[in-house]
Protein backbone atom coordinates (compact mmCIF):
# COMPACT_ATOMS: atom_id res chain seq x y z
CA UNK A 1 0.00 0.00 0.00
CA UNK A 2 1.05 3.28 -0.48
CA UNK A 3 1.63 5.49 2.95
CA UNK A 4 2.03 9.09 3.63
CA UNK A 5 3.76 9.77 7.59
CA UNK A 6 3.43 13.25 8.65
CA UNK A 7 5.73 14.26 10.64
CA UNK A 8 9.63 12.53 10.75
CA UNK A 9 10.17 12.20 14.23
CA UNK A 10 10.81 9.43 16.76
CA UNK A 11 7.94 7.82 16.42
CA UNK A 12 6.99 9.06 12.33
CA UNK A 13 10.37 7.51 11.36
CA UNK A 14 10.01 4.20 12.93
CA UNK A 15 6.70 3.55 11.71
CA UNK A 16 7.74 4.51 8.49
CA UNK A 17 11.06 2.49 8.58
CA UNK A 18 8.53 -0.55 10.15
CA UNK A 19 5.85 -0.15 7.65
CA UNK A 20 8.47 -0.78 4.78
CA UNK A 21 9.94 -4.20 6.31
CA UNK A 22 6.08 -4.71 6.07
CA UNK A 23 6.47 -4.51 1.98
CA UNK A 24 4.55 -0.92 1.54
CA UNK A 25 5.72 2.40 0.17
CA UNK A 26 6.11 4.99 2.27
CA UNK A 27 6.56 8.69 1.87
CA UNK A 28 7.95 10.91 4.61
CA UNK A 29 6.60 14.81 5.14
CA UNK A 30 8.13 17.03 7.27
CA UNK A 31 7.76 20.76 7.77
CA UNK A 32 11.22 21.00 8.70
CA UNK A 33 13.75 21.06 5.66
CA UNK A 34 16.52 20.28 7.67
CA UNK A 35 15.36 16.69 8.65
CA UNK A 36 13.63 15.62 5.34
CA UNK A 37 17.35 16.81 4.27
CA UNK A 38 19.09 14.84 6.98
CA UNK A 39 16.95 11.62 6.30
CA UNK A 40 17.63 11.92 2.54
CA UNK A 41 21.20 11.69 3.12
CA UNK A 42 20.94 8.34 5.25
CA UNK A 43 21.32 10.15 8.71
CA UNK A 44 18.77 10.44 11.71
CA UNK A 45 18.27 13.40 13.48
CA UNK A 46 18.00 11.21 16.56
CA UNK A 47 19.71 8.79 18.19
CA UNK A 48 17.46 5.33 18.39
CA UNK A 49 19.41 1.75 17.81
CA UNK A 50 18.75 -0.35 14.95
CA UNK A 51 16.67 2.42 12.60
CA UNK A 52 20.10 4.29 10.45
CA UNK A 53 20.28 0.37 8.97
CA UNK A 54 16.37 0.47 8.13
CA UNK A 55 16.82 3.59 6.46
CA UNK A 56 19.81 3.17 4.72
CA UNK A 57 18.16 -0.07 3.45
CA UNK A 58 14.91 1.21 2.29
CA UNK A 59 16.21 4.39 0.86
CA UNK A 60 18.11 2.32 -1.05
CA UNK A 61 15.68 -0.23 -2.17
CA UNK A 62 13.27 3.11 -2.89
CA UNK A 63 10.83 1.66 -0.33
CA UNK A 64 10.88 5.27 1.64
CA UNK A 65 11.42 8.71 0.54
CA UNK A 66 11.19 11.87 1.69
CA UNK A 67 9.64 15.25 0.35
CA UNK A 68 8.35 19.14 0.80
CA UNK A 69 5.96 18.67 -1.69
CA UNK A 70 2.79 18.17 0.70
CA UNK A 71 0.34 18.47 -2.16
CA UNK A 72 1.79 15.32 -4.05
CA UNK A 73 2.46 13.49 -0.50
CA UNK A 74 -1.19 13.30 0.07
CA UNK A 75 -2.88 12.85 -3.27
CA UNK A 76 -0.40 9.76 -4.05
CA UNK A 77 -1.05 8.24 -0.87
CA UNK A 78 -4.33 5.51 0.22
CA UNK A 79 -3.29 5.88 4.48
CA UNK A 80 -1.99 8.98 5.78
CA UNK A 81 -0.54 8.37 8.99
CA UNK A 82 -0.18 11.93 11.69
CA UNK A 83 2.50 11.31 13.86
CA UNK A 84 3.54 15.10 14.85
CA UNK A 85 4.42 16.24 18.47
CA UNK A 86 1.46 17.02 20.98
CA UNK A 87 3.59 19.33 23.35
CA UNK A 88 2.39 20.13 26.94
CA UNK A 89 0.97 23.18 27.62
CA UNK A 90 1.36 25.88 30.61
CA UNK A 91 -1.72 24.34 32.26
CA UNK A 92 -0.42 20.77 31.47
CA UNK A 93 -2.90 19.96 28.73
CA UNK A 94 -1.82 19.18 25.29
CA UNK A 95 -1.22 21.20 22.43
CA UNK A 96 -3.11 20.12 19.52
CA UNK A 97 -1.78 22.97 17.32
CA UNK A 98 0.23 20.59 14.81
CA UNK A 99 -1.86 18.04 14.48
CA UNK A 100 -5.08 20.45 13.40
CA UNK A 101 -1.93 22.07 10.74
CA UNK A 102 -1.53 18.43 9.76
CA UNK A 103 -5.39 18.20 9.22
CA UNK A 104 -5.71 21.18 7.33
CA UNK A 105 -2.87 20.22 4.67
CA UNK A 106 -4.58 16.63 4.04
CA UNK A 107 -7.84 18.48 3.77
CA UNK A 108 -6.53 21.13 1.21
CA UNK A 109 -5.17 18.31 -0.66
CA UNK A 110 -7.67 15.32 -0.43
CA UNK A 111 -8.62 13.95 -4.00
CA UNK A 112 -9.76 10.31 -3.21
CA UNK A 113 -11.07 8.04 -0.37
CA UNK A 114 -8.34 8.14 2.39
CA UNK A 115 -7.69 6.81 5.79
CA UNK A 116 -6.28 8.99 8.44
CA UNK A 117 -4.72 7.70 10.90
CA UNK A 118 -3.97 9.39 14.23
CA UNK A 119 -0.69 7.63 15.55
CA UNK A 120 0.51 10.84 17.67
CA UNK A 121 -0.80 10.69 21.26
CA UNK A 122 -4.08 13.02 21.57
CA UNK A 123 -6.65 13.02 23.96
CA UNK A 124 -10.33 11.73 23.63
CA UNK A 125 -11.93 13.16 21.07
CA UNK A 126 -9.08 14.24 19.14
CA UNK A 127 -10.38 12.24 16.25
CA UNK A 128 -13.73 13.31 16.04
CA UNK A 129 -11.56 17.63 16.47
CA UNK A 130 -9.86 16.00 13.04
CA UNK A 131 -12.44 14.91 11.05
CA UNK A 132 -13.97 18.61 11.59
CA UNK A 133 -10.51 20.08 10.67
CA UNK A 134 -10.45 17.95 7.38
CA UNK A 135 -13.94 18.86 6.80
CA UNK A 136 -13.33 22.59 7.24
CA UNK A 137 -10.32 22.80 4.69
CA UNK A 138 -11.81 20.68 2.13
CA UNK A 139 -12.10 21.89 -1.62
CA UNK A 140 -14.63 19.79 -2.88
CA UNK A 141 -16.78 17.32 -0.70
CA UNK A 142 -14.38 13.81 -0.87
CA UNK A 143 -14.98 11.05 1.58
CA UNK A 144 -12.36 9.66 3.98
CA UNK A 145 -12.65 8.04 7.37
CA UNK A 146 -10.53 9.32 10.54
CA UNK A 147 -9.11 6.61 13.09
CA UNK A 148 -6.97 6.21 15.94
CA UNK A 149 -3.83 4.02 15.77
CA UNK A 150 -1.87 4.66 18.91
CA UNK A 151 1.75 3.69 18.94
CA UNK A 152 3.09 1.73 22.55
CA UNK A 153 7.13 2.24 21.71
CA UNK A 154 9.64 2.33 24.32
CA UNK A 155 12.92 5.00 22.87
CA UNK A 156 15.92 2.20 23.34
CA UNK A 157 13.47 -0.54 21.68
CA UNK A 158 11.34 1.04 19.48
CA UNK A 159 12.08 -0.73 16.38
CA UNK A 160 12.24 -4.01 17.86
CA UNK A 161 8.90 -3.06 19.73
CA UNK A 162 7.16 -1.77 16.27
CA UNK A 163 8.69 -4.79 14.54
CA UNK A 164 7.56 -6.87 17.39
CA UNK A 165 4.31 -5.07 18.88
CA UNK A 166 1.93 -6.92 21.79
CA UNK A 167 -1.18 -5.60 20.43
CA UNK A 168 -2.60 -3.19 17.89
CA UNK A 169 -5.08 -0.41 18.67
CA UNK A 170 -7.55 0.22 15.50
CA UNK A 171 -10.19 3.07 16.73
CA UNK A 172 -12.29 3.33 14.06
CA UNK A 173 -16.21 4.00 13.79
CA UNK A 174 -15.73 2.49 9.80
CA UNK A 175 -15.45 -1.19 9.51
CA UNK A 176 -14.23 -0.48 5.65
CA UNK A 177 -10.94 1.37 6.93
CA UNK A 178 -10.87 -1.60 10.12
CA UNK A 179 -10.61 -3.37 7.18
CA UNK A 180 -8.08 -1.91 5.46
CA UNK A 181 -5.76 -1.09 8.31
CA UNK A 182 -6.15 -4.89 9.39
CA UNK A 183 -4.61 -5.54 5.58
CA UNK A 184 -2.46 -3.50 6.49
CA UNK A 185 -0.97 -5.14 9.56
CA UNK A 186 -1.72 -7.99 7.96
CA UNK A 187 2.16 -9.72 8.18
CA UNK A 188 1.96 -9.14 12.37
CA UNK A 189 0.79 -11.76 14.69
CA UNK A 190 -0.56 -10.32 17.31
CA UNK A 191 -4.21 -9.08 18.85
CA UNK A 192 -5.79 -6.57 17.42
CA UNK A 193 -8.17 -4.26 19.58
CA UNK A 194 -10.93 -2.94 17.61
CA UNK A 195 -12.69 -0.07 19.71
CA UNK A 196 -14.00 3.15 18.93
CA UNK A 197 -11.77 6.32 18.40
CA UNK A 198 -12.37 7.79 21.88
CA UNK A 199 -11.41 4.37 23.84
CA UNK A 200 -8.27 4.10 21.97
CA UNK A 201 -7.04 7.44 22.42
CA UNK A 202 -8.00 7.01 26.43
CA UNK A 203 -5.93 3.14 26.22
CA UNK A 204 -2.56 4.84 24.96
CA UNK A 205 -2.69 7.64 27.98
CA UNK A 206 -4.16 5.74 30.06
CA UNK A 207 -1.38 2.53 29.50
CA UNK A 208 1.52 5.43 29.79
CA UNK A 209 -0.01 6.59 33.38
CA UNK A 210 -0.57 3.00 34.49
CA UNK A 211 3.26 2.85 34.01
CA UNK A 212 4.18 6.06 35.37
CA UNK A 213 2.16 4.78 38.74
CA UNK A 214 3.99 2.39 39.04
CA UNK A 215 7.17 3.57 38.78
CA UNK A 216 6.39 6.26 41.41
CA UNK A 217 4.93 2.89 43.47
CA UNK A 218 8.20 1.62 43.76
CA UNK A 219 10.25 4.42 44.25
CA UNK A 220 7.79 5.60 47.21
CA UNK A 221 8.36 2.42 48.62
CA UNK A 222 12.38 2.64 47.97
CA UNK A 223 11.90 5.84 51.09
CA UNK A 224 10.32 3.40 53.63
CA UNK A 225 13.25 0.59 52.56
CA UNK A 226 15.92 2.80 53.74
CA UNK A 227 14.03 3.99 56.78
CA UNK A 228 13.51 -0.14 57.95
CA UNK A 229 16.74 -1.16 56.53
CA UNK A 230 15.28 -3.22 53.85
CA UNK A 231 16.92 -3.42 50.06
CA UNK A 232 14.18 -2.33 47.73
CA UNK A 233 15.52 -4.91 45.24
CA UNK A 234 14.91 -7.82 47.20
CA UNK A 235 10.92 -6.33 48.07
CA UNK A 236 10.71 -5.45 43.77
CA UNK A 237 12.05 -9.30 43.10
CA UNK A 238 9.57 -10.84 45.97
CA UNK A 239 6.54 -8.72 44.50
CA UNK A 240 7.22 -8.80 40.75
CA UNK A 241 7.02 -12.60 40.77
CA UNK A 242 3.14 -12.26 41.70
CA UNK A 243 1.92 -12.73 38.11
CA UNK A 244 -0.87 -10.06 38.66
CA UNK A 245 1.76 -7.23 39.22
CA UNK A 246 4.86 -8.43 37.23
CA UNK A 247 8.58 -7.24 37.14
CA UNK A 248 8.69 -4.76 34.18
CA UNK A 249 8.82 -0.88 35.50
CA UNK A 250 9.70 -1.68 39.61
CA UNK A 251 13.26 -0.43 39.27
CA UNK A 252 13.55 1.97 42.18
CA UNK A 253 15.49 5.17 41.11
CA UNK A 254 15.40 9.09 40.38
CA UNK A 255 11.88 8.75 38.91
CA UNK A 256 10.58 8.71 35.02
CA UNK A 257 11.13 10.86 32.00
CA UNK A 258 10.97 10.90 28.46
CA UNK A 259 9.04 12.44 25.90
CA UNK A 260 5.74 10.28 26.57
CA UNK A 261 5.48 9.80 30.63
CA UNK A 262 5.14 13.08 32.22
CA UNK A 263 3.75 14.49 29.33
CA UNK A 264 0.73 12.02 29.11
CA UNK A 265 0.43 11.88 33.00
CA UNK A 266 -0.13 15.64 32.72
CA UNK A 267 -2.72 15.20 30.01
CA UNK A 268 -4.91 12.86 31.34
CA UNK A 269 -4.94 14.89 34.54
CA UNK A 270 -6.41 17.88 32.31
CA UNK A 271 -8.81 15.62 31.04
CA UNK A 272 -9.96 13.93 33.98
CA UNK A 273 -10.26 17.82 35.25
CA UNK A 274 -12.27 19.10 32.12
CA UNK A 275 -14.73 16.22 32.84
CA UNK A 276 -15.28 16.84 36.41
CA UNK A 277 -13.26 13.86 37.71
CA UNK A 278 -10.57 13.41 40.38
CA UNK A 279 -7.72 11.17 39.54
CA UNK A 280 -5.94 11.20 42.91
CA UNK A 281 -4.01 8.13 42.54
CA UNK A 282 -2.41 9.93 39.59
CA UNK A 283 -1.87 12.92 40.53
CA UNK A 284 -0.03 11.42 44.04
CA UNK A 285 2.16 9.31 41.36
CA UNK A 286 3.30 12.57 39.81
CA UNK A 287 4.30 14.38 42.47
CA UNK A 288 6.21 11.83 43.86
CA UNK A 289 8.09 11.75 40.75
CA UNK A 290 8.49 15.22 40.77
CA UNK A 291 10.31 14.97 44.26
CA UNK A 292 12.33 11.80 43.36
CA UNK A 293 15.75 13.71 42.07
CA UNK A 294 15.42 16.23 44.45
CA UNK A 295 15.73 12.81 47.27
CA UNK A 296 18.84 12.02 45.78
CA UNK A 297 20.07 15.39 46.08
CA UNK A 298 19.47 15.43 50.19
CA UNK A 299 21.31 11.91 49.87
CA UNK A 300 24.18 13.92 48.59
CA UNK A 301 24.17 17.04 51.14
CA UNK A 302 24.10 14.73 54.39
CA UNK A 303 27.34 13.21 53.22
CA UNK A 304 28.60 16.51 51.46
CA UNK A 305 27.06 18.55 54.18
CA UNK A 306 27.76 21.48 51.61
CA UNK A 307 27.76 21.09 47.71
CA UNK A 308 28.68 24.92 47.25
CA UNK A 309 32.37 24.85 45.93
CA UNK A 310 32.07 20.92 45.65
CA UNK A 311 33.45 18.84 42.40
CA UNK A 312 30.61 16.52 41.13
CA UNK A 313 30.84 13.82 38.53
CA UNK A 314 27.15 13.08 36.60
CA UNK A 315 27.47 10.15 34.68
CA UNK A 316 24.59 9.77 32.17
CA UNK A 317 22.26 12.56 30.76
CA UNK A 318 19.24 10.74 28.78
CA UNK A 319 16.23 10.01 30.53
CA UNK A 320 17.52 6.17 30.16
CA UNK A 321 19.68 4.27 28.00
CA UNK A 322 20.06 3.61 23.91
CA UNK A 323 18.33 7.08 23.26
CA UNK A 324 19.96 11.01 23.15
CA UNK A 325 16.35 11.92 24.80
CA UNK A 326 16.86 14.39 27.28
CA UNK A 327 13.42 15.78 27.57
CA UNK A 328 12.01 15.56 30.95
CA UNK A 329 15.17 13.60 31.76
CA UNK A 330 15.75 13.64 36.20
CA UNK A 331 19.33 13.84 34.99
CA UNK A 332 19.24 17.79 34.11
CA UNK A 333 17.10 18.21 36.99
CA UNK A 334 19.78 17.20 39.23
CA UNK A 335 21.77 18.94 37.26
CA UNK A 336 20.30 22.14 37.29
CA UNK A 337 19.48 22.00 41.56
CA UNK A 338 23.53 20.84 42.22
CA UNK A 339 24.34 23.97 39.80
CA UNK A 340 21.81 26.51 41.80
CA UNK A 341 23.90 25.15 44.51
CA UNK A 342 27.13 26.14 43.27
CA UNK A 343 28.52 23.17 42.80
CA UNK A 344 31.28 22.27 40.21
CA UNK A 345 30.06 20.06 37.70
CA UNK A 346 31.16 17.98 34.52
CA UNK A 347 29.17 15.46 32.70
CA UNK A 348 29.35 12.35 30.52
CA UNK A 349 27.09 10.61 28.26
CA UNK A 350 27.85 8.01 25.47
CA UNK A 351 25.26 10.21 22.81
CA UNK A 352 22.80 12.78 25.05
CA UNK A 353 24.10 16.01 24.85
CA UNK A 354 23.77 18.99 27.66
CA UNK A 355 20.53 21.39 26.37
CA UNK A 356 22.15 24.96 25.39
CA UNK A 357 20.64 26.76 28.96
CA UNK A 358 23.27 24.11 30.46
CA UNK A 359 26.24 23.63 28.05
CA UNK A 360 27.39 27.05 28.42
CA UNK A 361 28.17 26.74 32.41
CA UNK A 362 28.58 22.99 32.57
CA UNK A 363 31.65 20.83 31.14
CA UNK A 364 30.34 18.08 29.22
CA UNK A 365 33.67 15.69 28.23
CA UNK A 366 33.61 12.65 26.41
CA UNK A 367 36.15 10.52 28.49
CA UNK A 368 34.57 8.75 31.55
CA UNK A 369 37.81 8.86 33.61
CA UNK A 370 38.51 12.60 32.86
CA UNK A 371 35.18 13.65 34.02
CA UNK A 372 36.17 11.71 38.04
CA UNK A 373 39.17 13.45 38.16
CA UNK A 374 39.37 15.18 41.40
CA UNK A 375 35.79 14.81 42.20
CA UNK A 376 33.86 14.74 45.54
CA UNK A 377 30.98 13.03 44.68
CA UNK A 378 30.09 10.62 41.65
CA UNK A 379 26.53 10.72 40.58
CA UNK A 380 24.74 8.01 37.98
CA UNK A 381 21.69 9.21 36.30
CA UNK A 382 21.31 6.77 33.13
CA UNK A 383 21.74 3.47 34.20
CA UNK A 384 24.26 2.95 30.47
CA UNK A 385 26.17 -0.65 30.63
CA UNK A 386 29.27 0.67 30.08
CA UNK A 387 28.96 2.41 33.38
CA UNK A 388 29.30 -0.81 35.22
CA UNK A 389 32.35 -1.97 33.39
CA UNK A 390 34.55 1.13 34.38
CA UNK A 391 37.48 0.49 36.39
CA UNK A 392 36.82 1.36 39.46
CA UNK A 393 39.51 0.90 41.31
CA UNK A 394 41.58 3.49 38.97
CA UNK A 395 37.94 5.89 39.33
CA UNK A 396 38.73 5.53 43.08
CA UNK A 397 41.98 6.66 43.08
CA UNK A 398 41.38 9.86 40.54
CA UNK A 399 38.52 10.65 43.11
CA UNK A 400 39.28 13.00 45.95
CA UNK A 401 36.17 11.61 47.98
CA UNK A 402 35.13 8.09 46.64
CA UNK A 403 31.36 9.21 47.18
CA UNK A 404 28.79 7.65 44.83
CA UNK A 405 25.19 8.13 44.61
CA UNK A 406 23.89 5.67 42.68
CA UNK A 407 20.61 7.11 41.10
CA UNK A 408 19.59 4.02 39.05
CA UNK A 409 20.80 1.12 41.71
CA UNK A 410 22.72 -0.19 38.68
CA UNK A 411 26.26 -1.07 40.44
CA UNK A 412 26.57 -3.94 43.76
CA UNK A 413 26.51 -2.71 46.36
CA UNK A 414 28.47 -4.60 48.34
CA UNK A 415 31.20 -4.56 45.30
CA UNK A 416 31.67 -1.14 45.60
CA UNK A 417 31.88 -0.95 49.55
CA UNK A 418 34.87 -3.87 49.31
CA UNK A 419 36.80 -1.43 46.74
CA UNK A 420 36.41 1.06 49.56
CA UNK A 421 33.85 3.82 48.57
CA UNK A 422 31.00 4.86 49.94
CA UNK A 423 27.86 3.91 47.93
CA UNK A 424 24.35 5.13 48.22
CA UNK A 425 21.58 3.87 46.12
CA UNK A 426 17.75 4.88 46.50
CA UNK A 427 15.93 2.50 48.75
CA UNK A 428 19.25 0.22 49.78
CA UNK A 429 20.79 -0.44 52.75
CA UNK A 430 23.29 1.95 53.96
CA UNK A 431 26.78 0.86 52.74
Amino acid sequence: MKILIIGTGYVGTTTALTLCELGHQVIGYDVDPVKIASLQNKNLHFYEPGLKELLVKHLHSGNIQFTENIKHAVQQSEIIFICVGTPQKDDGSANLEYVQQAASMIGNYLNNYKIIVNKSTVPVGTAEKVTKWIHDSLVSPINYDVISNPEFLKEGTALVDSLNPERIVIGSHSEKATDIMKNLYSKFKTTFVHTTPQTAELIKYAANSFLATKISFINEMARLCENVNVDIKDVAYGIGLDSRIGMSFLQAGIGYGGSCFPKDVLALLSTAQQNNTNLSLLEKAYAINNTQPLYLIEKIKNKLIDINGKNIAVLGLSFKPQTDDIRESPAIKIIEELSRQSANIVVHDPVAKLPKTLSQKITQITSIHSVIENTDALIICTDWAEYETIDWLLVKQKMRKPYIFDGRNMLNASKMTELGFYYEGIGYRQF
